[in-house]
């Protein structure tokens, strides 16, 4: 096991480092926004002695590298600031907007993971079939279509019908059913788009192994086709299969953006694009970060549970 802690302190350390320059991206970004801050949230009507003096209570007449370091120094305490447009603190705002998105990230992943395991497996099982060319067609497809197209559609078929509502409003106080019922349409968005991706690569992993020395012995032994599958092909297809899990649950997190926007749901996705439009560029620098940080943790995870499921990755010898 202590090559295993090695790999994870070696993640860990790549992973601080990604964080640290993907900081200085956000930072760099934000600092290369045509206009004055200052002068846009103000209005063109406000006297240059204003601008000067909201300037100098923002910090932005320091120079640019002690605005990073201060609100690096801020970010690694917990501090993310305040909001420029209502003045609240920005761990107030991500708080609830954050919980929003991890709650339609995990309902779509409890859809979506099961599903697309089950559908690459059969797809396998019945390699060729008419079955494994219908879900190659609907996979393919739902890979083609961005989300916001997907989300347009189910919202013709499935909103403008009566049966579920096309704004994923909820509110804090809101039961547990009443939730997953209006952001239904959001969460099967992101499955139909993220489960053609694992059920590929589940289906493709264990194709990958059906022509194996053992799996060719199970099958002269005379075990069935489902037994050999499950029992022999799955558990040594497991390493890119958690890879490939991993990466779309880091999808579903980091890639809600357009879907909270399309159904105006309160995650932090549409807290971002919200903060964009009204230039609270402190909002989108945190809002970014978190993201990032979300990716890199999940990535992390990835790497690891796929090398504790292959013996030959955890003994090297």
């Amino acid at each position: 096991m202590s090559d295993i802690w090695k790999m994870v302190a070696r993640r860990l350390g790549l992973g601080v480092l990604t964080l640290f320059v993907i900081s200085l991206l956000i930072f760099g970004a934000v600092e290369l926004l045509p206009g004055d801050l200052a002068q846009e949230i103000l209005g063109q009507s406000a006297t240059e002695e204003t601008v000067a003096a909201f300037r100098r209570e923002l910090g932005l007449d320091l120079p640019a590298y002690q605005r990073y370091l201060t609100w690096l120094g801020g970010v690694v305490q917990g501090d993310f600031g305040t909001s420029l447009a209502n003045g609240r603190p920005i761990a107030d705002l991500i708080g609830v907007r954050l919980g929003n998105t991890l709650f339609l990230a995990l309902y779509a992943a409890v859809i979506a993971v099961p599903l697309a395991l089950v559908l690459g497996i059969l797809a396998a099982l019945y390699r060729n079939s008419l079955f494994d060319r219908a879900i190659n067609v609907v996979t393919l497809t739902s890979i083609s279509f961005p989300e916001f197209f997907v989300a347009y559609i189910l919202i013709v078929y499935l909103s403008q019908t009566g049966f579920f509502p096309s704004i994923a409003r909820i509110d804090p106080d809101a039961g547990l059913g009443e939730k997953l019922y209006r952001t239904f349409l959001p969460a099967l968005t992101l499955t139909l788009v993220v489960t053609a991706h694992m059920m590929r690569m589940t289906r493709a992993a264990i194709i990958n192994l059906l022509a194996s020395p053992y799996i060719e012995m199970a099958r002269l032994k005379g075990l069935s086709p489902a037994r050999v599958i499950l029992k022999h092909a799955l558990p040594n297809a497991l390493a890119p299969i958690i890879n490939v899990v991993a990466l779309n649950l880091a999808y579903l997190i980091t890639g809600v953006v357009v879907v909270e926007v399309v159904f105006v749901y309160p995650g932090l996705g549409q807290l971002m694009v919200d903060s964009v439009s009204k230039r609270d560029i402190t909002v989108v620098q945190a809002a970014a970060l978190i993201f990032a940080c979300a990716y890199v943790l999940l990535n992390l995870l990835a790497d690891v549970l796929s090398t504790l499921s292959n013996p030959r990755l955890v003994h090297k010898r």
